[in-house]
């Protein structure tokens, strides 16, 4: 991959080795669940991202398939207790789970409370990894200061974890108006990530990685995996523009930076 002026160089088998397919929405029945491995499988994309219950299901119909199953642990909150999620991770992995994704206890990160949650990622990385599988924390930036997201990226760094992770796609927070949205992945936070994480500490970006262009983006920041459920709508969007088999350059067009603030 190059990046240069908003000009980077991938291929259609890359874009789609990014992605993770999210299939976390609660109202999902299985019916949904099938038919977006249908899409998973279709696509070959990295992983299929699954609610632990769904870890057999998903295993069978992405079986011969080059996709991956991607459980999520103590999700979307965080707030199980430590050993519930060494549980949690250490069944899934066993399950058939090849990547876990496990949200950190956001309550304790906003404490600076870093001891227990040093040691939670610790434990839970410790039993994944056992289970030969690797293991993605998410932090779910919209309720933290860049503070945390740094010392979190710097404990996962020493720790050896695999990716850190933006957001669940479900930390929504009280705006101005009243209202409850998120951000999600930013480019502020982005940059952060990736300046604050050791080399071998992968990014991967959830939440408001909706197109092509944003895609793109975090790509040339440093970004190696990314959430979404819009997964058709951006790989199609690369074939009209050309994105086949073979790297070619394509232009894009940037996420928006202004407006960007972590807290709650």
């Amino acid at each position: 991959m190059a990046t240069t002026n908003n000009i980077i160089t991938v291929s259609l088998p890359q874009l789609a080795k990014m992605i993770d397919h999210s299939l976390l929405h609660p109202t999902m029945t299985d019916s949904d669940i099938l038919s977006g491995l249908k899409i998973a499988k279709e696509n070959h994309v990295a992983t299929a991202c699954v609610k632990p219950y769904l870890i057999p299901l998903a295993k069978k119909e992405l079986d011969g398939s080059d996709v991956l199953v991607c459980p999520v642990i103590g999700f979307p909150h965080g707030n199980s207790t430590t050993e519930i999620k060494v549980a949690e991770a250490t069944a899934a992995a066993q399950a058939g789970g090849a990547e876990i994704d496990m949200v950190v206890n956001i309550g304790k990160v906003l404490g600076g409370d870093w001891k227990y949650v040093r040691e939670e990622i610790r434990l839970i990385n410790e039993a994944v990894t056992a289970n030969n599988a690797i293991l993605k924390v998410i932090f779910e930036n919209d309720y933290l200061q860049t503070t945390h997201i740094a010392r979190l990226c710097e404990i996962c760094t020493e720790l050896g974890v695999a990716f850190v992770k933006t957001s669940t796609g479900y930390g929504f927070v009280k705006q101005a108006d009243g209202s409850y949205n998120y951000k999600g992945a930013t480019v502020k936070h982005l940059k952060l990530m990736r300046a604050s994480s050791g080399e071998k500490v992968q990014i991967k970006a959830a939440g408001g990685v909706r197109t092509l262009d944003d895609l793109l983006h975090v790509m040339s920041l440093g970004v190696t995996r990314i959430g979404a459920t819009a997964t058709v709508t951006i790989l199609e969007e690369a074939r009209k523009r050309g994105i086949g088999n073979e790297p070619v350059e394509v232009s894009f067009k940037p996420m928006a930076e202004e407006g960007e603030s972590g807290g709650y």
